[in-house]
């Protein structure tokens, strides 16, 4: 727990820094502390630690803003000065760290501040997957549910730090760009330094003959990280807290930092999804464990607090809903662990340890090779598989597309260091092999892609482009047939597994019977895949071929029954446009799937126009507002005075029938209902007979009576013999059509 100042000194000087960071700028106040970091011993500077971590990152509630690293970017003149301080090879605020973690000092965190899961984990009475929480939860006597997790300095740190990305802060501006602020910079920079794809990691200046507390505990090489990625069924219990320290196996302190900061990295920034998925990734001894737990807690005399779990799975709620920030940072992280991951030496690629090896690798090769599949893979394919059912239909998906695409692409991310004759057949072999080692990355997730690009308007440019990125990425030579491959392998009967038996790998003169290199190479495949896929889906997983007959059959539905529309239309007469697939309803037509994803797609479209009354659509540019009001109120007196007389004209068959329609109805309202989705209602009130003089007020109309009125009167015609000559050009005009309409219509 977190030891108490003895001395008047430490709150003195702690009650300076809080004034003067109120007054002081933030070069003055970094100036100061740099002193203070060289001349005060660590005992001093333990009281201060919490609160400097606080006044930088902010705190963990987001009431505390700290320095705003997330906002702060190159231009700002506070920008390098925050850079230098934070800097992990020679900057101050770091080695307060490694000065304090020489002193072995602890500092608490609330259980309440970790991810969902991890939380629910602990209150469960179940020890987390991830070591990181091991042996350091303090028990207060209010019981499980107000649990805190003593750190180390260098824990401290990295979790505020960490933690700094999703603390609930003021939106950020629509002109930010993250990739330039001091935080982006700093989590690229803490990850060169303390995984270097080149080197070794500078050793802590400040270490000692005792080692650090938060090292692994002892292990040998060859088992390192073998328990890491599933869950332990150990429960929580009093007496495994609190254990003295040990001396940690010097090759694994090497690394022990490395180790730590990607734990808080992706403990963090991954390890969040719903109850539902916590629950279903439990593994089936988790859960024994947890009944046979409760169990005796139930049989006890005297229970001090509630039991752990009580409605632990009922206040289970994280509303977790990344930002593209947030996204972007967890792809800078892929990125590098890839590139941290594929520096290691050609010769410790092998993963089954040679039994005649005499040279073991160091812990820093070890930890490349086992990087990603142990510490990420899981987190952020659930990650990943929230975002893509969670985040909005819109293009700012893009950056969680290329999270995606950039963690399926190893091999895109090969360091610097040159390398001219690749062999082809090794190349080959380890892209097979992540491929196997993530068959669900690809599979998966494609699936899931593809429900989403269904439901994507495909007119945007950005939102097309984003589906043309991930054809081109599945169009890679070769990688198709390593995707197949691996569900072919999924999909292999399970006694294939059973050969795989210990005496298999002696040597004949042990008096064991081996398989062939071949069927042992079969199996480790298998055995691989097998295991992804449990351990990311669990052992009842319904597995979906991304090449089965299910899924093309729905990829094809959409494309076979749009060609025999496009077929079905081209038989129509040639001016009628193609229409989203609809069927006649009772009101009118109604969209099927098939016509929505024509239409989200933008391959078809209803021609849509105003659908009301057409006396009153909106006033157009081209119309004189004084003279569609006056016309309107002239042709409403005329229509309900003479209504009945009108609708009457209309229903005779003769030929006074005939051409009272052509003047008094609309001859395209019938167009009009297969050229949109009108509902019968509306197409039978824009039947009816009426006088419209709407067309009168047109500048356009008016424009042309002037002129006529004007050539009229060139030919000596007066106002009077003019307007009878046009009435009577129109009522000729009606009567040829009505006479000789349907004839010219058919030819």
């Amino acid at each position: 727990c977190m030891a108490a100042p003895t001395l008047q000194q430490p709150s003195f000087l702690l009650a300076n820094l809080k004034a003067d960071s109120t007054t002081k700028t933030l070069l003055q106040r970094c100036q100061d502390l740099v002193k203070i970091i060289d001349e005060y011993p660590a005992k001093e500077l333990h009281s201060i630690f919490p609160w400097l971590v606080e006044s930088v990152f902010g705190s963990l509630d987001g009431i505390i803003a700290g320095w705003n690293l997330r906002l702060l970017h190159s231009r700002s003149h506070e920008y390098n000065t925050a850079m230098e301080f934070l800097n992990p090879r020679y900057g101050p605020m770091m080695k307060l760290v490694y000065k304090l973690q020489a002193e072995e000092y602890k500092y608490e965190i609330p259980v309440n501040y970790l991810p969902g899961p991890v939380k629910a984990c602990i209150q469960e009475g179940v020890l987390p997957d991830c070591p990181l929480f091991h042996n350091k939860l303090q028990f207060p006597l209010s019981g499980l549910l107000t649990l805190n997790l003593a750190l180390n300095p260098f824990e401290f740190f990295m979790f505020n730090f960490a933690y700094c990305l999703i603390t609930p802060k003021v939106s950020l501006p629509k002109s930010y760009h993250s990739t330039d602020s001091a935080y982006f910079v700093l989590v690229d920079t803490y990850l060169k330094y303390f995984l270097p794809s080149e080197g070794s990691v500078p050793p802590s200046p400040f270490s000692d003959s005792r080692g650090s507390v938060t090292a692994p505990s002892p292990r040998s090489s060859t088992v390192s990280f073998a328990g890491y990625g599933v869950h332990s069924p150990s429960l929580l219990k009093h007496h495994i807290f609190h254990q003295p320290s040990v001396n940690a196996d010097p090759a694994a302190q090497e690394i022990w930092r490395s180790e730590t900061l990607l734990q808080m990295f992706v403990e963090i920034w991954l390890h969040h999804y719903s109850l539902e998925m916590y629950q279903k990734l439990q593994s089936p001894q988790v859960k024994l464990a947890l009944l046979q737990y409760r169990l005796s807690m139930s049989s006890m005399p005297c229970q001090p607090h509630a039991p752990p779990g009580s409605g632990t799975l009922h206040t289970y709620q994280e509303p977790f809903s990344p930002t593209e920030e947030h996204v972007l940072v967890v792809r800078l992280l892929v990125k590098h662990l890839h590139a941290f991951s594929n520096s290691l030496k050609p010769e410790q690629l092998s993963s089954s340890p040679s039994a005649h090896s005499h040279t073991h690798p160091s812990p820093l090769e070890e930890f490349k090779r086992v990087v990603v599949q142990r510490f990420v893979q899981q987190k952020l394919y659930l990650f990943l598989q929230h975002c893509f059912g969670h985040w909005p239909l819109d293009a700012s998906f893009r950056a969680v597309l290329e999270t995606w695409l950039s963690y399926i692409q190893p091999w895109r991310y090969t360091g610097e260091k040159p390398n001219p004759q690749p062999d082809q057949n090794r190349t080959y072999s380890n892209r097979e092999s992540f491929v196997q080692e993530n068959l669900l990355m690809y599979t998966k997730l494609f699936q899931v892609f593809l429900n989403r690009t269904v439901r994507t308007d495909l007119v945007n440019a950005k939102n097309a482009l984003m589906v043309f990125r991930v054809a081109k990425v599945f169009a890679q030579p070769n990688l198709a047939e390593m995707i197949q491959k691996g569900e072919q392998l999924f999909l292999e009967p399970e006694h294939v597994l059973h050969h795989r038996q210990p005496r298999g790998y002696l040597t004949p003169s042990q008096g064991g019977s081996f398989l062939s290199s071949r069927q042992r190479v079969m199996t480790d495949m298998v055995f691989r895949v097998k295991s992804h896929v449990y351990a990311l889906e669990g052992q009842d997983c319904q597995y979906k071929q991304m090449f089965g007959t299910e899924l093309r059959g729905a990829l094809n539905q959409g494309q076979l029954t749009q060609l025999i529309s496009n077929l079905g239309s081209s038989q129509d007469d040639g001016n009628c446009k193609q229409l989203p697939d609809c069927i006649q309803g009772e009101n009118g037509l109604i969209l099927t799937d098939l016509g929505r994803r024509q239409i989200l797609s933008g391959l078809r479209k209803f021609d849509i126009h105003y659908q009301g009354d057409p006396e009153l659509q909106p006033i157009r540019s081209y119309e004189n507002a004084l003279l569609v009001r006056l016309f309107y109120r002239i042709s409403s007196l005329v229509n309900e005075r003479f209504g009945g007389h009108m609708n009457a004209l209309c229903s005779r068959p003769d030929f006074l029938g005939r051409l009272g329609r052509h003047y008094l109805a609309d001859p395209d309202s019938t167009a009009k209902l297969k050229q949109s989705p009108l509902s019968r209602r509306t197409l039978e009130r824009n039947r009816q007979p009426r006088v419209s003089l709407r067309p009168l007020a047109s500048y356009r109309t008016i424009l042309l009576l002037l002129l006529f009125y004007v050539l009229g009167a060139l030919l000596s015609f007066g106002p009077v013999s003019s307007t009878l000559l046009i009435l009577t050009g129109g009522f000729l005009y009606g009567l040829l059509m009505t006479l000789f309409g349907d004839k010219l219509k058919t030819h």
